[in-house]
């Protein structure tokens, strides 16, 4: 049989997986006391032992489990014979064979009849071969509601519709469990087959919709009759994510070793200024490395965008045309486009390779101060101080396709690169989450304080938020819980940005307005780096390149682009002491809607 939901071909069998295995003799004879401590040469080792501190009993059996899953059945049946430990109980065995064969009436008694005769807890002995050792928290309609839910969809599948629906009146309804899901499998009925999956979550009932199936039931069967799937790979994950959270300086893509301990050396990250772009004539707002690595775009005060090409950091394109200071520029994600946002109340998109302007939304009263690409590279969204459309979604034609109402302003917005939510920064204090698709408002998060930037994960899983109070917070987009919180750069009165940073984004990056770099650990929130980075005023923007991760971009206020790196010779040419933003580069104070937290 198929343990854990790997097929046969892996070099084991169903008897081999579930079958209560004794220790042979080297004499060929069956040698196993009565009180489960097995013999080998004649010394006795009690199940109790020990290795290293752990339970002998439980590491055999997931080293028995994972040569099975390896495909290594042999060496699996012979550990099993060897140590006298079985994998599972008989009952364990026929249930999941049950389950993976889709044996739903067998599979259905071994339940009821462990529910009934409330097997021994904890893997006590004694109980009937064909029955479960069930969790305490194991709730007995509800695993009957998962096992009938398989069988109703895939009668569904096989369009007998007839026996479906008896399952789902006679079967399903009387265990008046999940109401509203049961609701939901009834639509199913009018269902055409080839959308039965997409609508019902469900990816068919061969294989791995079974496995999914039988990995749910076994959250409610005790894990010492019946080990959680691939048990060993995740124990392994964890020691690699406990050395990557506890190494500070960890920043490549790569998995640390399982042969020895991991930790990156510090002389590797990237500390050190190895370039200084000084084209811009004023307060550079904003930088921003395209998806592949090989551009760089910045943007300021002085009304222009300048296109690197990366390798050599010479300019490729000088974009004129705004009439007010650019605070804001994205990549489309093929790279193909990059759209600028500015105080001159318009967003312009331009062709990345030939720095020739594409289009001009002039439908903003009011600032534009920031955009977002959908995944396609076809459609955007702008955000602006405007009330009556601080958030708007626009063709490459111009045309607007959806305009959100709420009359809220909005400092910043991100769409997530799996293009299911758009979030917007509302200047009230406010952090509004959408369904990119449906455009309705999925959750509103109310802040401590006003928002001024937000960075969504490449996995879409979390984002970053900086707050007007000096702090930045990580939120699961899911759950909207705040994973983290980081603290210690200076913000108060401008927009700093934050942003995900590291090969795998182990770190949280942000400027600050005291000159200087703040580098976090994103895991443990540690404190890694402050680097003194610019000679004066904020430190505006950041980011980290995608392809290089030993390698990220400063924007200041001192009108400096400085490119961060490994320096050999650890030389770093930064001059003049760190002083606080307050006044502004041409010496005057800084009044716009953009370079500040104030709102209108």
């Amino acid at each position: 049989m198929r343990p854990d939901g790997l097929s046969s071909t892996n070099g084991f069998s169903q008897a081999a997986y579930g079958s209560t295995s004794r220790k042979a003799s080297l004499n060929g004879q069956q040698n196993t006391s009565a009180n489960g401590e097995s013999q080998s040469n004649g010394a006795v080792k009690p199940l109790t032992s020990s290795y290293f501190g752990h339970n002998r009993e439980e590491v055999t059996r997931i080293l028995i489990q994972s040569l099975y899953e390896l495909g290594y059945g042999g060496a699996a049946s012979t550990l099993s014979s060897e140590s006298g430990y079985q994998l599972e109980t008989p009952g364990v065995a026929t249930f999941r064979s049950a389950v993976l064969d889709g044996r739903w009436s067998e599979a259905e008694r071994i339940l009821v009849q462990s529910f009934r005769n409330m097997a021994p807890k904890n893997g006590q002995k004694g109980a009937s071969e064909e029955m479960l050792v069930l969790a305490e928290d194991a709730d007995r309609s509800e695993m009957l509601f998962y096992l009938r839910q398989q069988k109703f969809l895939e009668l569904l599948e096989a369009r007998e519709l007839g026996s479906a629906l008896q399952v789902l009146r006679q079967e399903l309804t009387p265990l008046n469990y999940d109401v509203d899901r049961l609701h939901a499998l009834s639509s199913l009925l009018m269902c055409p087959t080839e959308l039965l999956h997409e609508q019902a979550g469900w990816d068919g009932p061969i294989s791995s919709s079974r496995e999914r199936l039988l990995a749910d039931l076994s959250k409610s069967i005790s894990p010492s009759v019946m080990i959680p799937q691939h048990r060993l790979a995740i124990l392994l994950d964890y020691v690699k994510q406990g050395q990557i959270g506890n190494c500070l300086y960890h920043n490549t893509a790569e998995a640390p070793s399982l042969y020895s301990d991991h930790m990156c050396d510090r002389g590797d990250f990237p500390l050190d200024v190895t370039a200084n772009l000084n084209q811009h004539i004023d307060e550079v707002w904003h930088c921003g490395f395209s998806h592949d690595g090989t551009k760089l775009v910045t943007a300021g005060q002085d009304r222009t965008v300048l296109i690197y090409d990366t390798s050599t950091f010479t300019v490729l394109h000088r974009l004129n045309g705004h009439l007010d200071g650019v605070a804001f520029a994205s990549w489309s994600p093929d790279d193909s486009k990059l759209i600028t946002c500015s105080q001159d109340r318009t967003a312009r998109v331009w062709n990345a390779e030939t720095g020739r302007c594409l289009l001009t939304i002039d439908h903003h009263c009011h600032p534009v101060t920031a955009a977002g690409w959908a995944p396609d590279s076809e459609s955007f969204v702008t955000s602006s101080f405007d009330a009556n459309s601080g958030l708007c979604h626009w063709s490459m034609r111009g045309s607007p396709l959806h305009t959100w109402k709420g009359g809220f302003r909005t400092q910043d917005c991100a769409i997530s690169p799996d293009g299911r939510r758009l979030v917007a920064a509302d200047t009230d204090s406010k952090l509004h989450v959408f369904d990119f698709h449906t455009y309705e408002e999925v959750y509103c998060l109310s802040l401590p304080s006003k928002p001024t930037s937000v960075a969504i994960s490449r996995d879409s899983k979390h984002m970053l938020v900086n707050l007007a109070e000096g702090e930045i917070q990580l939120i699961d987009m899911e759950t909207t819980t705040v994973v983290r919180r980081f603290r210690g750069y200076k913000q108060g009165s401008y927009v700093i940005r934050s942003t995900f940073g590291g090969a795998a984004e182990n770190f949280v990056v942000s400027g600050s307005e005291d000159s200087r770099i703040y580098i976090w650990h994103k895991e443990n929130g540690t404190l890694v780096e402050t680097l003194e980075a610019h000679t004066k005023g904020c430190v505006n923007s950041i980011s980290w390149s995608p392809t290089n991760p030993g390698m990220f971009v400063s924007a200041g206020d001192d009108k400096a682009v400085r490119i961060w790196s490994k320096d050999p010779e650890r030389h770093r040419p930064i001059g003049g002491a760190s002083q606080r933003g307050g006044i502004s580069s041409t010496g005057f104070p800084r009044t716009s809607a953009l370079r500040t937290t104030s709102t209108f």
